[in-house]
């Protein structure tokens, strides 16, 4: 007789159903695992075996052979061996064999027969469900996979339990679902004294989930303001949450179940690999860029990042999302994430101040920079300069507006994008719009139209900066709730395309690009 159970195999964020087959026949005694087991696969045997000795279960003196089917796909992790013992129970009649046909199970045995908590599963419920069958998972991840209600979710914390369960000699009640976090650790615009500029480029990159870039001397408050973009950033909504959550699950980052809403912030030191930042190495894990999904990955002094990694970012910032490609597997994971870097302008970070700057400058400023290739500078949408805070101001009170404020209004300005794009799939907001739809909601006034294009054609916009400048002046024209775009929007959106000097126009120098900047679109 052939028992039959079923798992998942994780490929990418999806869970792929694994049917396990147990077949127990006469031969030399040997219980052996096949279709593509990795190490901790084929190390389950080891683990049930001893499992099934504590609940005083002999395994049978006969050739126990357990497949993985479909037998072409890697099996990779130690979620398999909650299966495998179940398959095993089953084809020895210990188990009911349609109790066991009509469960997906995944969780690792420890030698005394506890279900030790894994990864993924929240996609493996999800699975689970699609195929109509119920989820045995183990105690810790009863919460976070209880979230998918169209699955029963069954949490043992052992073995015993499971088979108790399933002889229906101790019947379990099934997970409910953990708590929904917010994020305790919020920081308050309030606390950043001066630096209006860069708080409206913060608001404004909030508001359409645009890229933006932050340049200035070391201590004036980049890394301060990028802490606090979580905080005026809405909450992820539930669609969202599943994604993000999809993911951390993947990762074991989950706590205890409890989905959060608040907004992933990543901050991965600049001696980061790129398999750490792209996602890969064993498994092909995601990495930084996909834990930052729906969230914000913060890049702290980024021309010290390698030019590999660097590089690396191009296509998903650009897409969403990122193909992660190895010679055993070929995973998508999805990306779309806000990118918030931080630099300062040269390696000694005092280059605009004549009285500190080093014998190398203008020089040195041009190099440190110069690591940050044009392609991916095209990216930034918002582009300012953050200058040292005067000891004045450090003085003055508290501001009046802090982020409870802000983000009111970036939630104004997210709801309309939400209204706009509804039923558009992945275009969320204005930073998705492309091709004719960006035409069609971002297309300016007369004036704007003309501004737009002298400062192209001055300056050298790119067809990506031209669009760009578009999705942002959309965005700009949403926090003013105004229906259309025009040349006050066109304007603003320009002076922070072109803040950091002359990104689009090379041959100039910063000071220089950016007052002829102001000075063109005060003429025009």
């Amino acid at each position: 007789m052939v028992a039959r159970t079923y798992t998942v195999a994780f490929e990418g964020i999806e869970a792929r159903e694994v049917e396990v087959q147990c077949a127990i026949s006469p031969g030399i005694p040997a219980f052996t695992i096949v279709g593509l087991p990795d190490k901790a696969v084929s190390e389950a045997r080891e683990r049930v075996r001893a499992a099934l000795s504590d609940l005083a279960i002999a395994l049978p003196p006969k050739k126990i052979t357990l497949n993985l089917s479909p037998a072409d796909i890697p099996k990779e992790g130690s979620h398999f061996d909650l299966p495998i013992a179940l398959a095993v129970l089953a084809a020895m009649e210990i188990l009911p064999v349609d109790e066991v046909e009509r469960t997906t199970s995944l969780g690792e045995l420890s030698l005394a027969g506890t279900l030790v908590a894994v990864r993924g599963a929240l996609p493996a419920a999800i699975a689970a469900a699609e195929a109509e069958r119920r989820l045995i998972c183990p105690k810790d991840c009863g919460a976070e996979a209880a979230w998918v209600a169209a699955a029963e979710v069954i949490a043992p914390a052992s073995l015993g339990e499971t088979v108790r369960h399933l002889t229906a000699q101790t019947v379990l009640r099934p997970a409910t679902p953990g708590e929904v976090t917010g994020d305790p650790g919020a920081k308050d615009l309030r606390d950043v004294k001066g630096q209006e500029r860069a708080k409206r480029a913060l608001e404004i990159a909030a508001a359409g989930r645009h890229h933006l870039l932050m340049v200035g001397t070391p201590g004036s408050g980049k890394s301060m303001l990028a802490a606090r973009i979580g905080s005026i950033l809405p909450p992820l909504s539930p669609a969202e949450a599943l994604e993000t959550s999809m993911i951390h699950s993947l990762a074991g980052l989950l706590d205890k179940g409890g989905l959060s809403r608040a907004r992933p912030f990543r901050e991965p030191h600049h001696t980061a690999s790129m398999a750490a930042i792209v996602g890969g190495g064993r498994g092909a894990k995601p990495g930084e860029i996909s834990l930052a999904h729906n969230g914000v990955l913060f890049l702290d002094e980024l021309p010290e990042f390698s030019r590999a990694v660097l590089e690396t970012l191009r296509q998903p910032v650009e897409t969403g999302e990122v193909v992660v490609a190895r010679a055993n597997a070929h995973v998508r994971y999805p990306c779309g994430f806000m990118l918030v870097a931080a630099a300062n302008p040269c390696r000694c970070g005092y280059l605009c101040d004549p009285g500190r700057a080093c014998s190398k400058a203008p020089a040195c400023g041009e190099d440190y920079m110069g690591r940050i290739s044009g392609p991916l500078m095209d990216r930034f949408d918002l582009r300012v300069e953050v200058p040292p805070v005067a000891y004045a101001d450090l003085d003055l009170p508290a501001p009046a507006e802090g982020s409870a404020e802000v983000a009111a209004r970036v939630s104004a300005a997210r709801s309309i994008q939400s209204a706009r794009f509804a039923g558009m799939g992945r275009v969320r907001v204005n930073a998705d719009a492309d091709g004719e739809l960006l035409g069609s909601i971002a297309t300016p006034d007369e004036a704007g139209r003309s501004l737009l294009a002298q400062i192209a054609g001055r300056f050298g916009l790119s067809a990506r900066g031209y669009h760009r400048v578009l999705r942002v002046a959309r965005t700009i024209a949403d926090l003013d709730g105004a229906d259309g775009v025009t040349r006050i929007h066109i304007a603003e959106a320009v002076g922070f395309r072109l803040a950091i000097g002359g990104m689009d126009a090379p041959a100039q120098s910063r000071a220089a690009t950016a007052a002829s900047a102001a000075s063109q679109i005060r003429a025009v």
